[in-house]
């Protein structure tokens, strides 16, 4: 099973990139995870802001496989705690598909990407910066590889 983080937003800041290589060069063996970086819709003055979502919404889409799982990151989503994380984890690996976390811009997700998403999760009430959830997902996803693993990383 591989995965992909397809994000709206370019150039991380280097502390978000290097974190986010080192948790992906982690997930290497039991999670390839592949990070697809995707262009923000204009916004701005004179701009208008749902032109900007849906054309963030058309680029996710495109970028997705035909038979992916996708799970939209979405503060309205399910939060999961780390070992749900890992139970949904052992889930996905035994319906044989790979997923997509999709990763939307500043005013979050098209209603066609919510609708094609099969979950929604939620990293919790706080809002965290785009660039910033990067980061989280990937070391979620390697706590999640260490749980089913029996790795001491996670101490619970």
């Amino acid at each position: 099973m591989r995965a992909r983080l397809i994000a709206v937003g370019e150039r991380m800041p280097g502390w978000v990139a290097e974190g986010f290589a080192e948790y992906r060069k982690r997930l290497s063996h039991e999670l390839p995870l592949e990070l697809i970086e995707l262009k923000p819709g204009n916004r701005g003055k004179g701009r208008d802001d749902a032109r900007a979502i849906q054309d963030e919404g058309t680029a996710i889409l495109a970028a997705l496989p035909h038979d992916i799982h996708v799970v939209a990151l979405d503060g309205r989503g399910k939060p999961w705690s780390s070992e749900e994380l890992a139970a949904q984890l052992a889930k996905w690996r035994m319906a044989g598909r790979d997923l997509a976390f999709l990763i939307g811009g500043p005013d979050g997700h098209a209603p066609e990407v919510l609708a094609r998403a099969e979950q929604r999760w939620s990293l919790g009430p706080l809002t965290l910066p785009h660039m910033l959830v990067r980061l989280v997902l990937a070391e979620q996803l390697y706590r999640a590889t260490t749980i089913a693993s029996g790795h001491p990383y996670h101490r619970a």
